[in-house]
């Protein structure tokens, strides 16, 4: 059977080939895209209806018949205008190199601030690392209440079983997090299969429900979502603090547009995912309106019997693909805030070697486990962390909107009066979802808003010392071509030796500190001198022919000379393999790298008592210096050949 396969497609015309090979590859990508990109917004479905009918809610919905069709009308367009008009229709062609999320359009929005000096660019890139803030927020609650609200269907199919939740739930999250070393490569094989059955499955339920009460279709027309909203503003306002859990993960869409493209995942969206969601809510809608007291679990309600246990297996295994989505996205974030330097560099492990955004985070991942167990226990409901989960979701998707319209006017000049108008529009709607989490501050709201603000404090000191730093380590530094004249022209007395010496340095202005110690302590340079800046380029990946460039310093005779490697945001650094690449010519011939030896400058700090920040905010940044990875380790330096030479700073 295999071999008459082999020679039907090997029969068919070159051209055809190539669709066909084409065509299997996009298909591909789309399922992939399923297994990763829409594990959030997939599953809240679990939770959306349950939580806006809550009878345990502060400011509850009473059931009616003219409630529940206003209710799956909001839910429908919320989702068409959040969803697929912001992010899909929009956002999503705002690329940086291909690449999409808040991250990329804070890289854009660095760029023209440098070049145009725009205090506005410059507030609303401030904006985004709050925006990115709160999305380590999302990254904690998200699996706490996507894994709760599936195992509380243990409840609907036994009562008794209801103790065994909050265990069962504690127990599955410590095993993702454990399993996140290993990578997702392995998992994520069967990801999109089983997000494939599990769109299947939820759609295949609203059908049900639907032909059940058919009426519920009336649902899907605009006059139900408006005639709700201002015709009882009050039920409806607070309604949007729990309607809004229906587009939890549309950040996802645009984060992950990079690995895979924004065809496959507007495909994926508009062909499976969006009409499954809007199947099961409306399925749901007809199971409140045919009993109201439904509303306890309308979602595995909708299930017939023999199907519940399956579909809490399958529910189960859909919040777990939608936590790894978010876990993944917090390494990825942390990564890139590292590198444009909002964090300390951390030590990342790369889980894949043919998917280079395949990382893992060590120091991420226990923080976020312990985190998200805390919540689990803490609130031990999905209700009762959805209070608390919407305010993260309005957050970052009413900064994402901001930052998208700024970016259509200055990058692409797109006129002021249409803007306008879509500004307005869309941010009504998304400042309305804020308006509304905000009357949910108290029993829950403010977690996220807390977990935001202190993530974007601890970024924001971060860059500020870091620039304090910066300066004064220059100042200890001294210019490097001075330094080099005084080696040259030997009014500093040294000793040439044999071998190679890389040192690693912030640029080319300033002298390496470990090299400056070791000619003034040691009095002795080697024969070749490679003096090494890394600089990260506010692109994701900088193509091989334009990583490295080579600077003699003004001679070429004496071995002495300073590359620069450019890597983008999203790229690890590799010393070692990015020195190989260069030309004997380039360093006055050929570097011995397998001998090599490689100085890395140690910085001690200090508090000082110059008035450079607030003294809170000095211990802040010296803490938080603590967490920072071996330099050795991060630039892949040999650790048997590699010297570290000290130095204090006060900041």
């Amino acid at each position: 059977m295999a071999d008459s396969q082999q020679e039907t497609v090997s029969a068919r015309p070159p051209e055809a080939r190539g669709r066909l090979a084409h065509d299997s590859v996009r298909l591909a990508v789309v399922v992939g895209a399923l297994g990763v990109v829409f594990g959030d917004i997939g599953t809240s479905p679990i939770y959306t209806l349950q939580t806006v009918f809550n009878p345990g809610d502060p400011h509850p919905v009473p059931v009616s018949t003219q409630n529940v069709y206003g209710v799956v009308s909001l839910v429908f367009w919320s989702v068409m205008i959040v969803v697929t008009v912001t992010y899909v229709l929009l956002a999503m062609r705002a690329d940086n190199e291909g690449e999409g999320g808040i991250m990329a359009l804070i890289t854009l929005l660095r760029r023209w601030t440098s070049q145009r000096g725009r205090r506005a660019a410059a507030v609303l890139a401030a904006l985004g690392i709050f925006g990115a803030s709160l999305f380590f927020g999302d990254s904690m609650i998200t699996p706490a209440i996507s894994v709760l609200s599936a195992v509380e269907g243990l409840k609907v199919v036994e009562p008794s079983l209801d103790s065994a939740v909050v265990p069962i739930t504690a127990v599955i999250i410590v095993i993702l997090f454990l399993v996140q070393r290993r990578g997702t490569a392995a998992v994520g094989r069967v990801f999109g299969p089983v997000m494939i059955a599990w769109f299947t499955a939820i759609g295949a339920c609203g059908v049900k429900g639907i032909t059940e009460h058919p009426g519920i279709l009336r649902a899907l027309s605009p006059t139900y979502a408006l005639s709700f909203l201002f015709g009882h503003f009050g039920t409806a306002f607070f309604a949007l603090a729990a309607v809004v859990l229906a587009v939890t993960g549309a950040e996802a869409l645009y984060a992950d547009m990079g690995h895979f493209g924004r065809r496959s995942i507007t495909r994926a969206w508009l062909f499976l995912v969006f009409p499954a969601c809007v199947l099961s809510y409306l399925g749901q809608g007809a199971l409140i309106l045919e009993n109201p007291k439904n509303i306890s679990s309308p979602f595995f309600l909708l299930v017939p019997d023999w199907g519940r246990w399956p579909m809490i297996l399958l529910a189960t295994a859909a919040t777990v693909i939608a936590s790894q989505a978010v876990i993944t996205g917090a390494y990825s974030v942390t990564s890139q805030a590292a590198q444009l330097g909002y964090l300390p560099r951390l030590r990342i492990a790369h889980t894949s070697e043919s998917t280079v955004g395949q990382i893992y985070v060590p120091w991420v991942n226990w923080l976020l486990m312990v985190s998200v167990l805390t919540l689990v226990f803490a609130f031990r409901s999905s209700a009762a962390l959805a209070f608390a989960f919407g305010m993260a979701v309005t957050g970052t998707i009413t900064i994402t909107t901001l930052l998208f319209f700024y970016v259509a006017r200055a990058k692409w000049g797109t006129p002021r009066w249409l803007i306008g108008i879509g500004a307005t529009v869309l941010l009504f709607v998304d400042l309305l979802f804020v308006a509304a989490n905000l009357t949910k501050l108290v029993h829950g709201a403010w977690l996220p808003l807390l977990i935001g603000l202190t993530v974007f404090t601890v970024m924001t000191t971060w860059q500020r010392g870091r620039s304090i730093v910066t300066a004064e380590r220059a100042r200890h530094e001294g210019p490097l071509p001075e330094f080099i004249e005084d080696l040259r022209t030997g009014r500093t007395p040294t000793r040439v030796v044999p071998g190679t010496a890389v040192f690693l340095n912030r640029g080319k202005e300033t002298a390496p500190l470990a090299m400056r110690a070791n000619v003034e302590h040691n009095h002795v340079r080697h024969e070749q001198v490679v003096i090494l800046s890394i600089e990260t380029e506010p692109v994701p990946r900088v193509p091989a022919d334009e990583r490295l460039a080579v600077d003699s310093l003004g001679f070429g005779d004496d071995g002495i000379v300073h590359v620069t490697a450019r890597y983008g945001y999203m790229e690890t650094p590799d010393v070692p393999a990015t020195l190989a690449r260069l030309e004997p010519a380039d360093t006055e011939g050929p570097l011995d790298l397998e001998r090599a030896s490689y100085f890395l400058s140690k910085i001690e700090l200090r508090r000082g008592k110059a008035p450079t920040m607030a003294p809170w905010r000095k211990r802040l940044f010296i803490a938080t210096s603590y967490i920072t990875a071996d330099a050795a380790e991060y630039f892949g330096l040999p650790g048997d050949r590699t010297v570290i030479m000290g130095s204090h700073i006060e900041v």
